[in-house]
């Protein structure tokens, strides 16, 4: 069973309890975050994942590029591991920006998520091809122009053009452009997407 260090909303260490007893009691407990993003001729891009229709919370939504559960013997850094597991993409520490600590709730039914979220940025242009998803958690990976993401969810458009690989019932990829809305996206609350991507903004190519 995988124990989580738990906090309080201040960040004051608490102790540890299960990844199951987190969930269902809403202890506050940290995660890693890392967004990647890309300039395509002039224009800035972000990965999200496709979560597999098999994940037990948001299955078959658009997420961060890859993002994972510290564990209670691991401290930020090893949160890196999350991005070669779930995408296949070797990255450095070195090669990331730090964003902050970004405070994430969300309350579902039999479900309490209280995150103290550690959100990194790589910048890297990765082809589509490239990426190798590890299939139970993800299955698929698409780019979303930042600035219609950032539209959808705080102007006024009220779908968005993106592309990408999915993988089919038979595991083989297959590259798909569709327009999306924001229930295509897994719901974190507001105020998490506005200081994410006021920060990723924030970082220039």
């Amino acid at each position: 069973m995988e124990q989580l260090k738990i906090f309080n909303k201040d960040r004051k260490y608490l102790g540890t309890a299960s990844r199951d007893e987190v969930h269902i009691k809403g202890h506050w407990h940290e995660t890693f975050h890392c967004w990647i993003k890309t300039e395509i001729n002039g224009k800035e891009f972000l990965y999200f994942q496709l979560r597999s229709k098999e994940k037990k919370d948001y299955p078959g939504l658009l997420d961060i590029t890859a993002a994972g559960h510290l564990l209670s013997h691991e401290n930020v850094e090893d949160g890196v591991r999350e991005v070669e597991e779930e995408i296949g993409i070797k990255v450095g520490m070195d090669e990331l920006s730090y964003l902050g600590v970004i405070p994430y709730e969300k309350e579902l039914e039999g479900f309490i998520d209280r995150e103290h979220a550690h959100v990194y940025l790589l910048k890297r242009y990765i082809p589509l091809e490239s990426f190798t998803l590890q299939t139970e958690e993800v299955s698929g990976i698409f780019i979303v122009p930042l600035e219609d993401f950032y539209q959808l969810w705080f102007g006024n458009m009220t779908d968005v053009s993106i592309e990408g690989i999915k993988e089919n019932a038979h595991g083989e990829r297959v590259k798909i452009t569709m327009k999306v809305d924001k229930k295509m996206f897994v719901p974190h609350n507001d105020t998490f997407y506005k200081e994410t991507l006021e920060a990723l903004k924030s970082v220039k190519p």
